[in-house]
């Protein structure tokens, strides 16, 4: 028996027993397997009959899906640190931003595959998820940073290169379908040379980031790298712990899969919690960015109370990089491949505050130094996001010429006429007479309106 289990050791660290440093396949990591794995189980069976429950029941239900993924999210957290301090930065941290953001990207191209009309899916969530990365999760660190008294440091020659690329990818995801495309999404003209020019400098980024320009995404104090770009005892580390690593690579990728999972099914609770609330459906999509990003976020805090800053950017920064180089080219193929409309260019409210985001990052990570009241800072223009999703228009998100509204409002007898139902993101919904009906959808330009 303990030749057999000495075996095992030795060529599956994944098997390995006892406290010793090489364990992977812990009591907790399995624990955590069995609870995030059993509970997607569980809430696949039953979603479709839980949605029928009264409130009391989801409202439990909801919170035991979070407080889940929240025990989940710590599994995922322990494996990515000891890559981190295995393969050293910025290879560790690319393991878990990876990792994350495929599944993300996964599950967008999941729903848009999916019966429905999903055109404004890709830009909601990239958007939640820039904006809870720059502005929540950057400053959450920056403060925590302060209170546990640690200094953080970044290396400017990477945070340049973050920044360019983030100046690039979201100008291309947000700005450039509301100045050239048709109705906010790309023409199949223009889509088609937007992923090649995204698929290319993505790629290019990440060849120069684990490669020459490794050392621009390490601690400024920590040793530097060899003529090849790689730490010097990168090779030395793979050769001797291979095992070790890819165990733990499989059990980090096992354990943040039914996170992102669950996140994704308990959208139609959430949504109807927050219907039953008040609250903006467009809320929905920034909480579940916001647990899909729990992992990285929880890592993130962690290396800033222990002063790491350029961890730091690397797992914001380079999280948001990947999530944005991957997203757009992606979506745009899936559209293109189902004649599927993707809708992209943000408001106007929206491009405000995503430039008042880029601009205070560059102020605080390219300045002399980082301290807490910039973390202060990127906290309050997060929270003038949120303020946007409670104060944006609604028919200025589906696209309703204001300027009609008014003028049938005022001049002619619309009470008496039509009976608005509901106004979502993606449809107006109105009982209309039938005579005063065709004439009405011409004038209002509704495309997705709905008449009953």
């Amino acid at each position: 028996m303990s030749y057999a289990r000495t075996t095992l050791q030795k060529w599956h660290p994944m098997f390995s027993y006892g406290s010793s440093r090489h364990t992977v396949l812990t009591a907790p990591a399995m624990l955590r397997l069995v609870v995030g794995w059993g509970a997607y189980a569980v809430l696949a069976a039953f979603s479709s009959s839980l949605t029928q429950q009264p409130p009391a029941v989801t409202n439990t239900a909801l919170a035991a899906i979070i407080a889940i993924i929240i025990f989940c999210a710590f599994g995922v957290v322990h494996e990515a640190e000891h890559l981190a301090r295995k393969l050293g930065d910025p290879y560790g941290t690319l393991v878990l931003t990876l990792s994350i953001v495929l599944i993300e990207v996964v599950l967008i191209s999941a729903v848009m595959l999916g019966p429905g009309e999903h055109g404004t899916i890709a830009r909601d969530s990239v958007m939640g998820a820039t904006m809870i990365v720059l502005g929540l999760v950057t400053g959450l660190a920056l403060v925590a940073a302060g209170l546990a008294k640690r200094r953080l440091r970044v290396n400017r020659a990477g945070m340049r290169s973050y920044f360019a690329m983030l100046v690039i990818l979201l100008s291309a995801a947000f700005v450039l379908p509301a100045l050239i495309g048709i109705d906010g999404a790309f023409t199949t003209a223009q889509a088609i040379p937007v992923v090649i020019a995204t698929v290319v400098l993505y790629a290019g980024f990440l060849y120069r980031q684990t490669g020459a320009r490794a050392r621009d995404f390490q601690e400024p104090q920590q040793p530097k790298t060899d003529a090849s770009g790689e730490h010097p005892a990168l090779r030395q580390t793979l050769q001797a712990h291979r095992g070790e690593l890819a165990a733990r690579i499989a059990l980090l990728i096992a354990t943040v899969l039914p996170i992102v999972l669950l996140s994704h099914d308990m959208a139609t609770l959430l949504d109807e919690t927050l219907e039953r609330w008040g609250a903006p459906l467009a809320l929905s999509g920034v909480l579940i960015a916001l647990i899909v990003f729990l992992p990285e976020g929880i890592t993130t805090l962690r290396a800033a109370r222990q002063g790491e800053g350029q961890r730091v950017s690397n797992l914001a920064h380079g999280a948001l990089v990947s999530c944005v180089g991957l997203t757009l080219p992606v979506v745009l193929v899936i559209g293109m491949l189902t004649k599927q409309t993707v809708t992209l260019a943000e408001s106007p409210l929206g491009l405000a505050i995503l430039v008042a985001s880029l601009t205070l990052t560059a102020v605080t990570f390219l300045g002399q130094r980082l301290s807490p009241l910039h973390g202060v800072a990127h906290l309050a223009v997060f929270a003038a996001y949120l303020a946007t999703l409670f104060v944006t228009p609604e028919l200025e998100r589906v696209g309703v010429d204001h300027e009609a509204v008014a003028h049938v409002s005022i001049h002619d007898p619309l009470p008496s006429r039509v009976d608005l139902i509901s106004i979502g993101c993606d449809e107006l919904r109105f009982r209309v007479d039938p005579v005063f009906g065709t004439e009405l959808e011409h004038l209002l330009n509704l495309g997705d309106a709905t008449r009953r």
